[in-house]
């Protein structure tokens, strides 16, 4: 994602005649996210640019809890995905600067933690555990006991002392409640001091008592001089006393911007006033479906808040929320408005429809206005400060219409800086000097707080923890591997020398191949689980998928070893086989090395793990049919041949019938009387009798093993991002 260039303001104007001065926090302008959707017309499917979001300007302070907030739809996450840097390069247009400076997407991440809806942990470890390696991610080369104590601390700060060697849990294990879990989210995201903090519904799924409790300590970190942005869908009382600015969104357009306390004054410069005993918030988002649901849309409301053009009262049959109705809208002109150098076409003695009030409406420009009241009325005059790359424009002086009026009751709380309620100089619009802020972020050190051995080192511990602590997926493919591996010793035993005796090692070995492939589909909901973890940690510079690809290979390096010696040493002398007993237990091993990094590799690629046993399933059968066992590859189709050389089945099989054939011994006796020697039936299989062939068989396992890692970090690295297009 790219930013374009904004502006910035050293002062905003939160009332007329009021600056408010921004010694720090986020500030965003005109931002703009346009997506292609298909909608059903007339029985044709048409493709329709919508925008969810639209020149939405706003700020956030610093040491200050902003939530956003708005009916299902509003744009919420959105905004929030935008100002965190989680949209593609290209996608959103805007600026955003950070403390007067205009930054990047990448500095964004590197200066901030996003805490999601889904509490993405590992169930098995404890809150202390789940908290230091989130330190020894963050915190790079901090000593171990300072991280111990930042942790301790952070530990007491989120009110987790009683959990604190409680195992996280999930669904199918007991662990630390729902409220407790939160924090433990956003515990991890803070524990480096973030200056930005995302939140996305950080009560969602919480009861009242609970999602104060969090609400509560985010406060206490915006108090410590963080910028806190959150997302909150229908708050309670309570929480709502916690916020200290508020953003209030619809259909992508600002609604409201300001805090709490204003939005009655908000309501009733719309001439709607607030119902005794209900909460003003609750009652400007009734208000906002109210419109939502009529024919004039929140397009009116929009304009409201960036021109002060008052929206056009509802009739009572379009007023199903509010138990009040609107006050009635007195007319003064029947001259249509300008809006943006445009007239808008108003039909004689009727009100405006919502199709008036488009996108054309919402300008890139920012207004200044003086008001000045005289016993006629009230006279307004905008004054329009273009931007650099516009030239100057004479703007007539806005006249009223009917049922559009003007008051000056929003003159003393308008909540919104960019209401166009405070004047804009020139200069505003200049790229400012943000040499000396720049550099305080240039030296934020390097991106990853870890070199790449202690990354490795790091993750390594983690892995080695979750298997303990759930050693079903080690433990049931070597039980797999352990009663397979009798099962085929006892019916295999000592296999004559006869024809039916290599034909019984040969089923022998063609089962083992399959066996060991199909002992790795187990890692597709493994790494499919994940992998959300992973996108989470990496979304924020915790470590690289590089890193991330190599501690999981050797993290299960040993446990390959020990499944494929177990069934080596069953399966050997029991079948008589032989060979080099160790060139045997490493084609075993790069089987499992092969084709588990085959899986995992699919598992990357496939959004579920239904599809991804139903593509593993398929290569499966695609390579058992192609590995040379039902025809050799001489007798393959030509246009098919290739799909031999692609089958992963076909290198482990070859070598361990090159293993255990290679030799002039007689194996048994033809129908004509002739011995069959092992050089004989590797000739009528068309497999290689050359002694050094069987390890290119070796190598080109690795390079399967190697290729598909190597794929997987691609996909890791590229496409495993949390970002909207």
């Amino acid at each position: 994602m790219a930013y374009t260039k904004g502006h910035r303001r050293d002062a905003v104007m939160v009332s007329i005649g009021k600056p408010v001065s921004l010694t720090g926090g986020l500030e965003f302008s005109n931002l703009t996210y346009t997506v292609k959707k298909k909608e059903k017309i007339e029985g044709k499917w048409v493709s329709q640019e919508v925008d969810l979001l639209h020149m939405i300007s706003g700020y956030a302070p610093k040491g200050s809890i902003t939530g956003v907030m708005g009916p299902s739809g509003a744009g919420k996450s959105t905004l929030l995905d935008g100002l965190a840097g989680r949209i593609s390069s290209g996608s959103l247009k805007g600026g955003v600067s950070l403390d007067g400076m205009e930054i990047s997407p990448s500095l964004i991440k590197r200066t901030s933690a996003y805490i999601m809806q889904e509490d993405l942990l590992f169930p098995m470890l404890t809150v202390y555990e789940t908290l230091m390696f989130a330190a020894d991610f963050r915190l790079g080369p901090l000593s171990w006991m300072d991280k111990k104590l930042r942790v301790e601390k952070l530990i007491e700060q989120l009110g987790l002392t009683s959990s604190r060697n409680t195992y996280i849990g999930d669904e199918g294990a007991r662990g630390v409640s729902g409220g407790e879990r939160r924090r433990v989210s956003i515990g991890v995201d803070i524990i480096h001091g973030p200056s930005l903090l995302f939140l996305d519904e950080p009560t969602s799924g919480l009861d009242s008592s609970s999602a104060y409790s969090v609400i509560e300590k985010v406060h206490d970190i915006a108090r410590a001089g963080s910028t806190v942005i959150l997302t909150i869908h229908q708050p309670s009382s309570r929480i709502l006393l916690l916020l200290d600015h508020l953003i209030v969104l619809a259909k992508g357009q600002l609604m409201f911007q300001g805090s709490p306390k204003d939005v009655g004054h908000h309501l009733r410069g719309m001439d709607r006033k607030v119902p005794k005993g209900e909460n003003p918030v609750e009652y400007l988002i009734d208000v906002i479906q109210e419109y939502n649901q009529s024919e004039h849309g929140v397009e009116v409301l929009a304009a409201f808040v960036r021109t002060g053009l008052k929206p056009p009262p509802l009739s009572e049959e379009e007023v199903s929320m509010s138990t009040v109705p609107p006050t009635p809208t007195p007319s003064h002109h029947h001259a249509s408005p300008l809006v943006e150098g445009r007239r808008l076409p108003l039909q004689a003695g009727s009100q405006r429809s919502a199709t008036d009030f488009d996108h054309s409406l919402r300008s890139p420009y920012n207004y200044s206005r003086s008001w000045s009241a005289s016993h006629s009325g009230i006279v307004q005059t905008l004054r329009f400060t273009p931007s650099r790359q516009r030239t100057d424009r004479k703007m007539n002086p806005m006249s009223a219409s009917p049922g559009y009026t003007r008051s000056n009751d929003i003159l003393e709380g308008t909540p919104t800086p960019h209401s166009s309620d405070y004047t804009v100089n020139e200069s505003d619009y200049l790229t400012p000097n943000i040499a000396p802020k720049a550099a305080a972020y240039q030296h934020l050190g390097p991106k990853f707080a870890n070199s790449f051995l202690d990354e490795i080192w790091i993750l390594m511990r983690r892995n080695f923890i979750n298997i303990r602590r759930t050693p079903e997926l080690f433990l049931s493919r070597l039980l797999v591997l352990t009663v397979m591996g009798f099962m085929m010793a006892t019916m295999f035993t000592r296999p004559k020398a006869d024809i039916q005796g290599i034909t019984s090692r040969l089923s022998f070995f063609i089962f083992t191949v399959c066996l060991f492939f199909f002992s790795s589909n187990d890692a597709v909901p493994a790494f499919i689980q994940e992998r959300f973890i992973f996108v989470r940690e990496t979304g924020h510079n915790a470590y690289r998928a590089s890193t991330y690809t190599f501690a999981g290979l050797i993290t299960y390096l040993p446990f390959f070893a020990v499944q494929a010696g177990v069934y080596a040493g069953i399966v050997w002398f029991a079948l008589g086989l032989r060979g080099p007993f160790l060139y045997f237990l490493i084609v075993l091993y790069m089987s499992l090395l092969s084709t588990n990094s085959f899986v995992v590799f699919v598992s990357s690629v496939v959004p579920n793990y239904i599809l991804g046993y139903a593509a593993v399933i398929a290569f499966t059968a695609l390579f058992f049919l192609f590995c040379g066992y039902f025809l050799n590859g001489q007798d393959i189709p030509s246009y098919w041949k290739w799909m031999n050389k692609f089958s992963t089945m076909t290198y482990p099989y070859e070598g361990l019938l090159m293993n255990q054939y290679q030799t002039n011994d007689t194996f048994g006796v033809n129908p004509y009387g002739q011995n069959i020697t092992g050089n004989d039936i590797l000739n009528q299989l068309n497999v290689s009798t050359v002694e050094f062939d069987k390890w290119k068989k070796v190598f080109i396992m690795l390079g399967w093993a190697v290729l598909y890692r190597v794929l997987f970090y691609v996909v890791l690295r590229f496409a495993s991002k949390n970002q909207r297009t």
